[in-house]
């Protein structure tokens, strides 16, 4: 049960190309957005879609992965882990954010013409 605590598992499609930053050692992070859909019908019979926006990160060989074959709009699938960051701005405000720290990524839809 264990391999099931604190696991996410998305696909979606990418809402802007990877921001990539590369720390000492040449150790690289990708920052991204992914957008996943849902359709509904409501209570009048008109379909209706719901975008939920998930903010992704990874790290070492897999930001590299990113940073080479991901655009904005490319269809992915991802596996991961929920965690939670909080700082303070210059102006001493509290801020929190919810990521997903990628651990695999699977390309998705037909390959791309070179």
């Amino acid at each position: 049960m264990n391999s099931l605590r604190n696991r996410v598992q998305l696909i979606g499609n990418l809402g802007a190309d990877p921001e990539i930053r590369t720390f000492d050692g040449n150790k690289k992070v990708a920052r991204f957005s992914l957008a996943t859909s849902d359709e509904y019908t409501d209570k009048e019979g008109k379909k209706v879609k719901q975008t939920q926006w998930h903010q992704l990160v990874a790290w070492g060989k897999l930001a590299e992965t990113c940073e080479k074959y991901l655009n904005k709009g490319k269809e992915i699938a991802i596996e991961g882990k929920l965690t939670y960051r909080t700082w303070d701005d210059k102006e001493g405000k509290t801020h929190n954010m919810t990521e997903i720290v990628v651990n695999e990524l699977l390309f998705m839809g037909s390959k791309e013409k070179s």
